[in-house]
């Protein structure tokens, strides 16, 4: 009689054992609530311990899978759940509503949030040496939420594992980081993330565009320069601009101005008048009213009811 038994794992066993080491080692690394750096940069970790309100935040380029729980994300209306079944991708930044729907202090959300650098998409890109497949007519959205598989969450385990060993992490971290961001280029709809990292496409180019109102939010928008910069028509910026972020350029910099308002008060402990002026508000009144029609109450009170509150 043959006594040998295999070793292999059935495959929703795999992914269950997968997700457990997963979130233990979230576990460990998050003491309390909150976002937790880790020994590598680009790579972040979060736990909270409870649901949380429907709170409007500034979503940068990042993957997140999810470990525990569930968060969804809200955009222009539609949203997106993402769990253990479905990781999130945001490929430009973008203000988006979020809250986390499923959550206890025993079984706390718990998910991996890895920064996408386009560059290193379009790097890998151009290094994969494949002939990129058909990118659909027109624009998606910088969001999406995709099945997770089980390549895509054994790179994430091993980079999570990596941080264990420092003499390692300087070296294979960018290279299974590197792999992660494969995964993801070649999942479902990976091709939303490939066109806003091609060369010239119309993606890529309000991707430069964002980046850009990302980093001068602060200065007057002139929106034909801006099209300029990026070689495109006004009507044809200004059209594909709000296919990929779901908001005008002028609203999309007036969400970047108040957030950073919202910051400033509730990190920084600013007046709501100081803050104001920073953004570049020349009325308090306009600036309650914005304010208030964004985030759903007038600075004072929303600023002294969530401060505290971790943003993730």
């Amino acid at each position: 009689m043959n006594s040998s038994v295999s070793t292999v794992m059935p495959p929703h066993r795999a992914g269950c054992a997968a997700l457990a080491e997963l979130a233990q080692r979230i576990a460990r690394l998050t003491p309390s609530d909150g976002v937790h750096g880790t020994a590598y940069a680009p790579l972040s970790v979060v736990r909270i311990s409870q649901p949380t309100e429907c709170m409007p935040a500034v979503y940068e380029p990042r993957l997140v899978i999810v470990a525990q729980g569930c968060k969804t994300a809200t955009l222009a209306g539609q949203t997106y759940h993402y769990n253990p079944l479905n990781y999130l991708v945001v490929s430009v930044t973008l203000p988006v509503s979020g809250q986390v729907i499923e959550a206890t202090p025993e079984e706390p959300y718990l998910c991996v949030r890895l920064d996408i650098d386009p560059d290193d998409v379009a790097s890998l890109l151009v290094d994969a040496g494949q002939s990129p497949a058909p990118l659909p007519a027109g624009v998606d959205p910088g969001l999406y939420a995709a099945r997770v598989n089980a390549p895509l969450m054994d790179a994430v385990l091993r980079l999570m594992r990596l941080l264990e060993t420092p003499d390692d992490l300087a070296v294979l971290a960018p290279m299974t980081q590197r792999e992660i961001l494969y995964r993801v280029l070649n999942g479902e709809l990976g091709h939303r993330l490939r066109a806003l990292a091609m060369t010239d496409t119309r993606s890529s180019r309000i991707a430069r565009a964002v980046a850009k109102l990302r980093e001068d939010y602060l200065e007057p928008l002139s929106i034909d320069d801006l099209a300029r910069t990026v070689h495109m028509s006004t009507s044809s910026f200004h059209h594909q601009f709000k296919a990929v972020t779901t908001m005008s350029p002028l609203q999309f910099q007036k969400h970047l101005r108040l957030h950073e308002a919202r910051r400033l008060m509730m990190a920084g402990g600013m007046e709501a008048f100081s803050a104001a002026r920073h953004v570049g508000y020349e009325s308090p009144s306009q600036f309650s009213r914005e304010y208030k029609r964004l985030f759903g109450a007038p600075p004072r009170s929303e600023v002294g009811r969530s401060r505290g509150v971790p943003q993730v």
